[in-house]
């Protein structure tokens, strides 16, 4: 098998998550090419979008929402993820199984829950979001009318047994609204799918390959993928630790020497949490800065298609601020770089301020 270094596997992360050039795509077909978008807070999607498309606007994405083609829920890992309607009823069939196992373990909830009949209060929750969306509070105060169990406990339950999506308003850009939610198969009028393991595999390599089973298996919160692998038609390579790298064998990779423009990616962005090995896009010195005790992750600079520092946007009165915190001492030409893309980042994300500006603080 080929050996490949981390610079092609770096470069083949950056040609299929759209980080090379920016790109001409529709909102909704770069959700279905990236497999979609880390979405923990309401509003990192749209950076992500914008660090990779041409000419990309909110109203795109806020419209795509509003129109239930894409949906907020609760997919790998247990996280929120921004995804098509389409892949949400492929994929959170594959999935279920972590919310299974979380049910029977959450050191919180799984106590209060142990003694309940779990399908039927998952059919109490399908029937009263049927009315209407409910918010955490509401489904759970419903519920505990019922259930001598605390309502919290309730909610959890309801968010583990179905597929809840997150409705608009919230996540629309420039508004707000507490998190309601309403069952995925009802809100997009469409049945969820047959569990297809293998289906999932091929999505995530289109969007990250090439990539070890653990790096699969590191995304999608689940295991005992290596033997659903091994029975793919897949091509396989090694890294330079020689493990074993599996890629859809229609993809071809781009060559080690084409260039990586510095960009600006948003909070949360998926490229460096979608991996066991995040080394070919961040160090683990680097990655340690980047996301927070608490589980925030910064936005990120990406120079030579590595993380060097993180960003912040800060609004002060009518002026808005975004400061770059590179790690260490940048090329003057990649500091310039990264001032025009955060100019126009402010320019993007916030039209209305009186005044932007960028400001580089000392490598740190």
């Amino acid at each position: 098998m080929e050996t490949l270094s981390r610079r092609a596997l770096n470069r083949a992360t950056l040609e299929r998550q759209l980080l090379l050039r920016r790109v001409k795509m529709s909102a909704y077909d770069a959700v279905e090419q990236l497999a979609g978008l880390q979405a923990q807070a309401p509003f990192p999607p749209y950076y992500a979008l914008w660090s990779r498309l041409h000419g990309f606007q909110p109203a795109e994405l806020a419209a795509l929402l509003e129109e239930r083609r894409v949906v907020r829920i609760a997919l790998m890992r247990g996280t929120v993820h921004l995804v098509t309607a389409a892949d949400a009823l492929a994929w959170r069939p594959v999935v279920q199984v972590l919310y299974d196992r979380d049910l029977k373990t959450n050191t919180q909830h799984a106590g209060a829950l142990a003694g309940l009949d779990h399908d039927l209060v998952a059919s109490s929750a399908r029937e009263l979001l049927a009315a209407s969306p409910l918010s955490s509070t509401e489904l759970g105060a419903s519920l505990a009318r019922r259930w001598a169990v605390p309502a919290a406990s309730l909610t959890h339950l309801a968010r583990g047994r179905l597929p809840l999506v997150q409705t608009p308003p919230r996540a629309i850009w420039g508004k707000a609204g507490q998190t309601t939610y309403a069952c995925l198969d009802s809100w997009v009028g469409s049945p969820l799918s047959t569990p297809s393991p293998s289906s999932l595999i091929a999505r995530y390599l289109r969007a990250f390959g090439p990539a070890t089973v653990a790096d699969v298996q590191a995304w999608a919160g689940i295991t005992r993928l290596g033997e659903v692998a091994s029975s793919m038609d897949l091509r396989r390579y090694r890294d330079p630790d020689g493990r074993e790298l599996i890629d859809l064998p229609e993809l071809t990779l781009p060559a080690e020497d084409v260039p990586a423009p510095p960009r600006l990616l948003g909070p949360f962005d998926q490229m460096i949490l979608s991996y066991a090995d995040r080394t070919r896009v961040i160090s683990d010195e680097y990655r340690k800065r980047v996301i927070t005790q608490n589980g925030l992750v910064k936005g990120t600079l990406l120079v030579g298609g590595l993380v060097r520092g993180f960003w912040e946007l800060r609004k002060e009165r009518k002026a808005a601020v975004v400061e770059l915190s590179p790690f260490e001492k940048l090329a003057k030409r990649d500091v310039a770089a990264l001032e025009s893309e955060a100019g126009r980042l402010l320019s993007w994300a916030e039209p209305a301020a009186e005044t932007r500006e960028v400001r580089v603080l000392a490598a740190a």
